[in-house]
């Protein structure tokens, strides 16, 4: 083997070693774990909402592989295969379920592995097709609901305008609009009047409300001056000699009293005044029994008789 061969098979060694330095380097930057041992699932969903190769796979947070190919087949409804791989150590059971969900807030898409609660029966095989679901993420329930707030804003809106252009073609909104107009008007000329009010008349009315307060004031400084005491003195002194003269009236020794408290002074003034109306009864009924009149000085006629007996 001369110089020339031995070069030409030292540089077939490099290129070849350098074309796996590409490959396995090319392979790590995408994401491949060239130096684990891993184990290979399949899912198919119906839509991936961006999900691509190379991205995670987690299980509660936790990234355990990634997505190794995506086949399509748009003749089915369930159009998309997924091929993830994970750590060998970790053992799916039964129950485990492949959750496409969102990764963040970019609308990245990731497989998430929900792992039953209760483990039941075998463990799944590698290369098992596994259940799959869509989650729905953050922005997509946000979406879900301005979209179903958007809905009905919309409906009450229509309904909002539709009674509005009613109004519009009603002659009451015209009325509605002449009593407005009418109503502004009515409140110019109240505004006017309460300026002209406070411009003109209530001055006059502070000023005779100084006039009378300063009058109040003079009032209470008289009374303030006043000789209360020697007032109250005097009406003592008078109630003191009213309540004298109660107890004279009161009294059956003094005159008012007697006239007051004694009841024969009563019952000879009631017998006199009966006695008196006795005498007017019977000088109403014999008038010529008590008055003799005669205007020729003639003399009754029952002295007359009385003379022939």
């Amino acid at each position: 083997m001369n110089i020339k061969h031995l070069r030409e098979i030292k540089v077939g060694i490099v290129a070849v070693v350098c074309l796996v330095l590409l490959y396995f380097g090319f392979n790590f930057l995408k994401g491949f774990n060239i130096f684990s041992i891993v184990d290979h699932y399949q899912g198919v969903y119906t839509e991936l909402n961006g999900l691509t190769a190379q991205a995670p796979v987690y299980i509660r947070g936790y990234k355990v592989g990634q997505v190794d190919a995506i086949r399509y087949d748009f003749s089915k409804d369930s159009s998309f295969v997924v091929s993830i791989s994970i750590n060998r150590d970790i053992d799916l059971p039964q129950g485990t379920t492949m959750d496409l969900v969102a990764d963040g807030l970019l609308g990245g898409s990731a497989i998430a592995l929900s792992l039953p609660t209760h483990a039941e029966g075998p463990m799944y095989k590698e290369g098992a097709m596994l259940p799959t679901q869509i989650v729905p993420g953050l922005i997509d329930n946000i979406q879900a609901g301005l979209l179903g707030d958007l809905d009905s804003t919309i409906v009450v809106a229509k309904t909002l305008i539709a009674n509005v252009n009613a109004q519009l073609a009603d002659d009451h909104l015209k009325h509605s609009l002449e009593n407005i107009d009418k109503l502004s008007g009515d409140l110019t000329i109240t505004s006017r009047s309460l300026k002209d009010l406070m411009s003109n008349r209530v001055p006059g009315i502070v000023d005779n409300l100084d006039t009378t307060l300063a009058n109040i004031e003079v009032i209470s400084r008289d009374i303030r001056e006043a000789d209360l005491k020697a007032t109250v003195a005097r009406v003592d002194t008078a109630v003191d000699q009213v309540n004298v003269l109660l107890a004279e009236a009161r009294s059956t020794d003094g005159t008012l009293g007697m006239l007051l408290n004694d009841k024969t002074l009563y019952v000879n003034i009631n017998s006199t005044v009966q006695s008196a109306d006795s005498l007017l009864v019977d000088l109403k009924a014999n008038p010529r029994r008590y008055v003799h009149f005669s205007l020729f000085g003639g003399k009754d006629k029952s002295d007359k008789a009385k003379k022939k007996k």
